[in-house]
């Protein structure tokens, strides 16, 4: 919240009226800091009806929060969607038997150079998709989200989530995936690596390869998007994750065939904080009727969750064995 929301509702004009946490001593500190009334409990906003609550926690707490809300609240749910496919049902259902208005905060959508990067793709300048590649050699300071410790499911359902949706959002659903994903010998979290192939038939290739324990040094870090087409490539530098949380620039590249040459397009913002602002504007235009299709909505990230399922069952069944010498030609060596 202090790092992205807040910053970007203050960005926006957007009115925060209230905050709340059960550990009221960091609400009242983020509250004196933001200038936000404390809540003395998560439904005392000024008008419920007209109020979106912004539900930033770890996501094993999404199921016992969600029946504290009124029927037919407006509600950002942050991401991951639960802890898994079947809490993400859970979630779906009681969005829905709840009429719930609930969008999942998946916002690399919504990032200056991921916007530019899909009108680019919508507009035909790229051509036909051919190759998307996410590729991350970083250093990532997981000490600072410290509820990570003791899930069993680390990487992929709370870091490279975010490439599995924006795929899904720049070129849909793949057939199948598949994945392995692994702890580092250094580090206590059930995983920090992985490697995955989505399956998309045979013109587009698809690949993640994602390293968060990259500790030598800046030189050789990487932190990048490509979407190449039949016309044109793309190229995203995913700025915030180098010296996280501080970051470096976001860079949008684009080189068109027909041109030959890389041009650099300008950025306004970058993804935190000016992501979160637009999830939250595009959410608010929903719920007022100005938007009519609910980008993030939560059965569409029910979906998304479906596919980080994939993964994870991908990884956990064995690879293809090498085939074996056959026994009549197997030579005794001394």
């Amino acid at each position: 919240m202090n790092d992205a929301h807040l910053p970007a509702y203050r960005m926006a004009g957007f009115h925060v009226a209230g905050i709340y946490d059960l550990d009221h001593s960091r609400a009242a500190g983020l509250g004196s800091k933001w200038n936000i009334p404390v809540l003395a409990d998560l439904v005392t906003a000024a008008n419920v009806r007209d109020a979106i609550f912004d539900l930033a926690i770890p996501p094993q707490a999404h199921l016992q929060v969600l029946p504290a809300l009124p029927r037919g609240a407006t509600i950002l749910l942050q991401k991951p969607m639960g802890r898994d496919l079947n809490e993400a049902s859970r979630i779906l259902e009681m969005v829905e038997s709840q009429n719930f208005t609930a969008a999942v905060n998946f916002q690399l959508r919504f990032a200056p150079m991921m916007l530019a990067a899909y009108d680019a793709l919508k507009r035909g300048l790229l051509g036909e998709p051919a190759d998307i590649e996410i590729h991350l050699n970083i250093l990532t300071p997981w000490d600072q989200f410290p509820y990570l410790r003791d899930l069993p499911r680390v990487e992929i359902a709370v870091h490279s989530i975010h490439y599995l949706d924006l795929i899904r959002h720049l070129v849909g659903d793949p057939e199948s995936v598949m994945a392995r994903t692994l702890k580092h010998p250094l580090s206590a979290l059930a995983q920090t690596r992985t490697s995955a192939i989505l399956d998309y038939g045979s013109e587009l290739r698809c690949t993640l390869s994602i390293n968060h324990d990259h500790a030598f040094g800046r030189r050789f870090q990487d932190a990048t998007f490509r979407l190449e087409g039949t016309e044109g490539v793309a190229l995203v530098k995913l700025g915030l994750l180098m010296d996280y949380p501080r970051g470096e620039p976001d860079e949008l590249w684009i080189c068109l065939r027909e041109v030959g040459e890389w041009e650099q397009i300008a950025l306004n913002g970058s993804w935190f904080p000016h992501a979160f602002m637009g999830i939250m504007s595009h959410l608010q235009r929903y719920a007022n009727g100005e938007d009519h299709h609910l980008i993030t909505s939560a059965r569409d990230a029910w979906q998304t969750m479906a596919l980080v399922e994939a993964c994870f069952r991908s990884s956990a069944e064995p690879g293809t064995p090498l085939p074996r010498l056959p026994e009549s030609m197997k030579e005794k060596h001394d």
